[in-house]
């Protein structure tokens, strides 16, 4: 392999394939250079708990992705050429309560309305203007801005700017009155896993409810991992490398330009036209010789954020809901309360635990995608305090934080009975972090910046100031989720200073 090429990508998750195939798809030579043994970040699918099943070890729904031109478009033809595919469930989320029917979501806004309207008809109208509101002009000004671009002057600009300020819980308890419809629409605000209590995820409630309901709980099939395969497939195919194991320590600069990096075990490797740093950006500025007062700044401000806590079951059978009488398998579940999740933020920020009735995602992918395993491929995910009782996480720490969700979990689905579990692994923050550099302070979303009171989940711009240096990654706008963003925007920054023109190889937004 050469250790020279046009760009140098360092990261190998899937925003630094995202940005490394378009660039290929430009016709620049790209290496990408992964610290771990294997590709995909935090989109991995991995063996976790025993031989022959494959769970998603971070991400497992991609919805966010879906709206992406990426996707939507299929501007690599990762769906047509590369083996990319995804499947939409229904239900799209279960929202099951105790010894009661289910409420249901589903890709469908007039199901989905006739689901609503048990609870409440108010409700359920209220749920068709959001969505309208947002069909009509937000979703555009959305996705300029997730682009990292300036939206079109005008209305729907001043209304998304002013809805995206407000606090999640502001904007929910203004539009819906009934405490289940409340309940779902908090629960999926908050799949960011961004404090529906602070201002600036107004948006949320929308954005994310809407893409539920075009897109269900998209799931990748084969699992996450297909994702970074089609893209290295792509990669490749273009004349791209990627060469794993090769953790980078230093960006090599001369006079005011990035040409390189170098890697833990002394390597050097050369870019004749730019390097894209996937590099956690509360690291980079060690990593740059002179960094400059943005690179400083952003690792001053970075905080970890809300930490994740994951639990992954390997089931005998599929763990079921009460739906319409019946008891049933649904990939996406999700529990807790409004005041159980403020209550559980609340806490975690202050480094302490509040399980009262805390936000619980439970994710079933083999119910739509069976060869993943020989029974149910099974997870929890929420969120934690960073550290547990002002220290790392104990592997008993994590045990016993677990087994209190599953007795919370417990009464609300069939499945969760010892004699359906086969085994089950627990990833608490500490070895969240430990499993994946990038995962610093236990959070898989990368974190977010602090700055004058106010809170924003990615780095405004690709570009670092230094010249030939770029950003991407989870750190990088619009931030965590499997969104293939940051890579895009990274790809269309390089491709336009290069005088290549991002309009040849994506769209606008």
């Amino acid at each position: 392999m050469s250790t020279t090429a046009d760009v140098i990508v360092v990261g190998a998750g899937h925003n630094g394939l995202t940005c490394a195939a378009y660039l290929a798809e430009a016709r620049l030579e790209v290496l990408v250079l992964e610290a771990r043994e294997f590709v995909g970040g935090n989109t991995a699918t991995e063996e976790l708990t025993l031989p022959g099943w494959r769970h998603d070890s971070c991400s497992s729904a991609h919805v966010v992705i879906q709206s992406n031109p990426l996707i939507a478009r299929d501007e690599l033809l990762l769906l047509e050429r590369y083996g990319l595919g995804y499947i939409v469930s229904d239900p799209a989320v279960v929202f099951p309560s105790t010894g009661e029917e289910s409420l249901v979501f589903h890709p469908d806004l007039v199901r989905t309305h006739e689901r609503v309207a048990r609870y409440s008809l108010a409700d359920a109208d209220a749920l068709i203007s959001m969505i309208d509101e947002w069909e009509s002009g937000l979703r555009v000004t959305h996705a300029y801005v997730q682009s990292g671009l300036t939206p079109p002057d005008g209305e729907w600009s001043e209304r998304y700017e002013a809805l995206r300020q407000r606090s999640a819980r502001d904007v929910i308890e203004e539009t819906f009155t009934h405490p289940v419809v409340r309940r779902a629409v908090t629960w999926l605000a908050f799949a960011t896993i961004q404090s529906p209590l602070r201002a600036g995820t107004g948006v949320l409630p929308a954005s994310i409810v809407a893409g539920r309901l075009r897109f269900g709980w998209t799931t990748p099939k084969g699992g996450s991992q297909s994702l970074p395969d089609a893209l290295v497939a792509h990669l490749r195919d273009h004349g791209g490398s990627v060469l794993v194991d090769a953790p980078v320590v230093r960006y090599v600069r001369e006079g005011d330009r990035c040409v390189g990096v170098r890697t833990a075990d002394g390597r050097e490797f050369r870019a004749r036209r730019a390097v894209v740093a996937g590099s956690h950006l509360r690291e980079l500025a060690d990593q740059v010789a002179d960094p400059t007062e943005d690179l400083l700044h952003a690792r001053e401000i970075w905080r970890p954020g809300l930490s994740v806590f994951a639990v992954h079951f390997a089931l005998r059978e599929h763990p079921t809901y009460l739906i319409d009488g019946e008891w049933r398998p649904a990939v996406g579940a999700g529990l807790g309360s409004p005041e159980g999740l403020f209550a559980q933020v609340t806490a975690a920020e202050r480094g302490e635990v509040d399980l009262t009735s805390p936000w619980l995602l439970m994710v079933n992918s083999t119910v739509v995608d069976p060869d993943r395993a020989p029974g149910a491929v099974f997870k929890f995910l929420t969120v934690a305090p960073e550290r547990f009782e002002g220290r790392p996480w104990r592997d008993a720490d994590a045990d016993a934080y677990a087994s209190r969700l599953v007795e919370f979990a417990r009464p609300h689905l069939r499945g969760l009975e010892e004699s359906n579990i086969l085994c089950r692994v627990t990833e608490s923050p500490t070895s969240l972090a430990e499993r994946n550099p990038a995962n610093l302070g236990g959070s898989c979303h990368g974190g977010q910046f602090e700055e004058s009171g106010q809170v924003f989940p990615g780095w405004r711009s690709p570009r670092t100031g230094i010249e030939g240096l770029y950003l991407t990654g989870s750190t990088s706008h619009p931030g965590g989720s499997v969104s293939g963003r940051p890579g895009r925007n990274a790809a269309r920054a390089v491709l336009d200073d290069l005088g290549l023109g991002a309009d040849t190889v994506m769209a606008r937004p």
